[in-house]
């Protein structure tokens, strides 16, 4: 190879690597609020009725994949809890919302749970899954937990938050995580918040696949911090 065909093949090595996406083992919560944000602008259909579930569950199951989350009316007392609320499922461009405290599990919701054949993206989906069957038992289907991959291109974080923030370079509001799932009418920014939580999978998993396929990412393993113990700062 002469002097001409070395330079342009290292230069052309060089592009690439400052192409590559960089990502972080862990990523650091104090620059997420710096971030642009995500949310979800598609269509958001709120399902009350059982016949609306038959519908709407015979829609999501023609799409290819699916990304799904539930929320819960918090309890602030010690020893109370509350039954799962809310279940969204999102394709990439329309929500269904199911309001369970008015539907409860459907012989069609529970079709969809029990699908094999669409993969439904979530993440930490155990409690997710444990809380919709205290609702009604069923035998889960197809369904995809992130926490359980996204370690494979050696990213530790477990959260929604941090993963987005992390992979997608955008920030996801929590600002009504703990507001009323169990409200008479939910409020524009219940229902945005809650679809974008749904369709905020589909982008991880999609951008996570392309990733270990490709090799097109730089990880940056951040060094454990040493950290002196002030009494004051843990009282904070």
């Amino acid at each position: 190879m002469n002097t001409k065909s070395l330079f342009f093949a290292n230069f052309a090595s060089c592009k690439a690597q400052m192409m590559k996406k960089t990502i972080y083992n862990k990523f650091d919560k104090k620059q997420i609020p710096e971030l642009p944000r995500a949310i979800f602008e598609g269509r958001i259909i709120t399902i009350l009725t059982e016949g609306e579930t038959e519908k709407a569950v015979d829609y999501l199951l023609s799409q290819p994949i699916l990304g799904i989350d539930t929320e819960t009316k918090p309890a602030f007392k010690k020893g109370v809890s509350n039954k799962v609320a809310l279940l969204q499922v999102s394709t990439k461009d329309t929500c269904f919302l199911f309001r369970l405290n008015r539907t409860g599990l459907t012989p069609a919701i529970i079709r969809l749970l029990e699908d094999t054949k669409v993969p439904k993206i979530g993440l930490s989906l155990h409690d997710d899954i444990h809380s919709l069957k205290a609702r009604k038992d069923f035998t889960p289907g197809n369904f995809i937990d992130l926490q359980k991959h996204v370690n494979e291109i050696g990213v530790e974080d477990l959260s929604l938050q941090k993963l987005f923030a992390n992979l997608m370079g955008l920030r996801i509001s929590k600002t009504q995580r703990l507001s009323n799932w169990e409200s008479d009418i939910l409020q524009e920014r219940q229902k945005r918040y809650a679809a974008t939580d749904a369709w905020a999978c589909i982008l991880l998993y999609e951008e996570l696949v392309r990733l270990k396929q490709t090799g097109d990412y730089t990880l940056i393993k951040v060094p454990e911090q040493e950290t002196n113990v002030n009494i004051n700062n843990e009282q904070e």
